[in-house]
């Protein structure tokens, strides 16, 4: 009993310690940080997504085939598929103002361990640029 006590009073060694918990605390941040970069990067991808669909119907004057077709392709480049809700459908007569809301769910965490999704959204509004007549 008294070896015990001695070797838990004794201060020798204490630095390996420290150093260690030091590393693994270091080591933590790191993967949390590895796990929560991609939902970052994801958000910025629609909110640029988000833009960019708004832009190309502000120049094409409606919501139809031009902006489906550029949602298509934003979704191959950035590898988002949101759902997309616009507050209006076909023509958008000049100066008249619409929005766009885009959303997904991104998973956080460590892979199937202690992993949640987070849903991310995104809106950008315009006005048309075209005059019906």
């Amino acid at each position: 009993m008294k070896k015990i006590t001695n070797v838990l009073r004794s201060k020798r060694g204490e630095g390996y310690i420290d150093v260690c918990i030091i590393v693994l605390v270091f080591v933590i941040i790191m993967a949390f940080m590895l796990a929560a970069v991609p939902v970052f990067v994801a958000k910025i991808q629609l909110d640029n997504f988000a833009d960019e669909l708004v832009r190309e119907a502000e120049i094409a004057g409606h919501i139809g085939s031009e902006t489906t077709a550029r949602a298509a392709v934003l979704s191959e480049k950035t590898g988002l598929h949101p759902t997309i809700k616009w507050s209006r459908s076909g023509r958008v007569q000049l100066n008249q103002e619409f929005t766009v809301t885009l959303t997904t769910t991104k998973d956080i965490g460590f892979g199937p361990f202690g992993s949640f999704p987070v849903e991310l959204k995104a809106a950008a509004s315009g006005k048309s640029e075209v005059y019906w007549k």
